[in-house]
């Protein structure tokens, strides 16, 4: 009965009702204000997130793994990275279930609402290795980059408004009333779809590189950015330019309607002057040695021509005379002793090319023949009233020891200046496997000095009668 009576004097006290419902609030507020942090007395499996950004990320902000949330932020803080620019370190508190993370998940921060509300996303990898706790997330997990909502709004800044309203200004207008024409045209769309999605396909994968392409056009774009007024004055001149065309504009025409048979004709006839071509590089290359002496050969060619305008009419004359000579050779070829003697001609001709080989630099290089002819005429023609320098010049050789004008036992050399040997019996004349010089007449007189054979140094290819001719070709060129 005294229990019974303590039990109601207990239950009817308001004052110990109040203080046991104080008391379930205040732990009801405590509870309400550590949820953030986490129950008390649970668990926790603690990390540290590496971010470049913490992106408005404050302490208490959720962790979602999959949309579902799987922790807390406990605390966030600058940490140096060693670049200059200092790393976002988040302390996580997350759930026993996801330990051990594994090493290969990423981390990105998210909007929560439009608002600013942040919170931490986290991809759980799918290696065997994972992050023991109290260790940290490198920043490279850190990926992608998130794209913020303030990021979005500063797209939209004024001048993109106001072109985006002429842009529905422009479509309203242009779309007004042409319902039944938008329909055909998506009806018609069909089957650029149909087309699109393999082509699609072939954007989207990696091997296509469309990013370093719309890189590369962006670079692009930029090296042409500074000369877009050149080329804007460019199109202006070719609007100029076309305005002009437009009168011969029907020319053009038959010129592009007559090209395509006439290029077809060169397909069919440009393989048979092949040989043509060819046969013409061999002439042109046969006939460079002589055009290379037209400098000097001209003149004479043209004297020649001069002369055969008067002599070739009355070749016909001597044509008829010369019938009968023509006929007599006929008669001669046919003789039976001919043939042989024209082999012994032939090995004649054989036996003597290595000798003509050898001699002919000689005239063709150092114009020794000519040479020759033109100083035996002017020794035996110029002089004075006494005769010519032939018949009345006397040389006396200079005197001394062995000198030339009489018996020696060895060269002159000398006592006296003049009394030294010089002789070149054999002087080069550029034949093959000779040294490249017209060495006789071009020799240097070596004073003091005994001198049998060439003497040093390359004498050079002209000689006295290529010097006047060169001269009087350049006399002749100079106005």
């Amino acid at each position: 009965m005294k229990r019974r009576l303590t039990a109601r004097s207990l239950a009817a006290s308001s004052v110990l009702i109040g203080a046991v419902t104080l008391l379930l609030a205040v732990v009801a507020v405590f509870l309400s204000y550590n949820a953030n942090k986490g129950l008390p007395f649970v668990p926790t499996y603690e990390l540290t997130a590496e971010l470049p950004n913490a992106a408005n990320v404050v302490r208490g902000n959720e962790v979602r793994a999959g949309g579902t949330r799987v922790g807390t932020v406990s605390r966030v803080r600058a940490i140096p990275n060693g670049v200059g620019r200092p790393t976002a370190a988040l302390d996580l508190k997350l759930d026993e279930a996801l330990k051990p993370l594994p090493v290969d998940s990423t981390v990105v921060v998210r909007s929560g609402s439009a608002l600013g509300l942040k919170y931490v996303e986290l991809t759980v990898g799918k290696a065997s290795a994972g992050f023991p706790a109290g260790s940290r997330i490198p920043v490279r997990a850190a990926r992608p980059r998130p794209v913020e909502i303030d990021e979005v709004f500063n797209t939209f800044d004024a001048k993109t408004r106001r072109g985006a309203q002429r842009s529905l200004d422009g479509l309203g207008g242009g779309l007004a009333g042409r319902g039944t024409d938008l329909n055909t045209a998506i009806l018609s769309f069909r089957p650029l779809l149909d087309h699109l999605e393999p082509v699609a396909g072939n954007l989207a994968d990696r091997r296509t590189r469309l990013a370093r392409l719309v890189t590369s056009l962006g670079r692009t774009a930029a090296e042409v950015a500074p000369v877009a007024k050149t080329q804007a004055a460019l199109f202006a001149n070719l609007n100029t330019t076309f305005a002009s065309l437009s009168s011969v504009s029907p020319f053009l025409q038959e010129l592009i309607s007559e090209s395509p048979p006439t290029l077809q004709t060169g397909i069919d006839q440009f393989p048979r002057q092949r040989p043509f071509l060819r046969n013409s590089a061999t002439l042109l290359r046969e006939l460079a040695p002589g055009i290379e002496t037209l400098p000097t050969s001209a003149p004479v060619l043209a004297d020649a021509l001069a002369i055969g305008r008067v002599t070739l009419p009355r070749t016909p004359g001597l044509n008829r005379r010369l019938a009968d000579v023509f006929d007599s050779l006929a008669a001669f070829a046919q003789t039976p002793l001919v043939p042989r003697a024209i082999r012994r001609l032939r090995d004649t001709a054989a036996s003597l090319r290595p000798t003509l080989r050898f001699l002919t630099p000689a005239q063709t290089r150092c114009n020794y023949g000519t040479l020759l002819l033109r100083n035996g005429s002017s020794l035996l023609s110029e002089g004075d009233g006494n005769g010519t320098w032939q018949r009345f010049i006397i040389l006396a050789a200079p005197a001394g020891p062995n000198n030339e004008g009489g018996p020696s036992d060895a060269p002159a050399s000398g006592p006296g200046p003049d009394n030294y040997l010089h002789s070149n019996p054999y002087p080069n004349t550029a034949a093959p496997g000779q040294v490249a010089e017209c060495e006789a007449g071009n020799e240097d007189f070596i004073v003091g000095e005994t001198t049998i054979g060439n003497v040093p140094g390359n004498q050079g290819l002209v000689t006295g009668g290529q010097q006047d001719q060169a001269q009087s070709s350049s006399a002749r060129e100079t106005p």
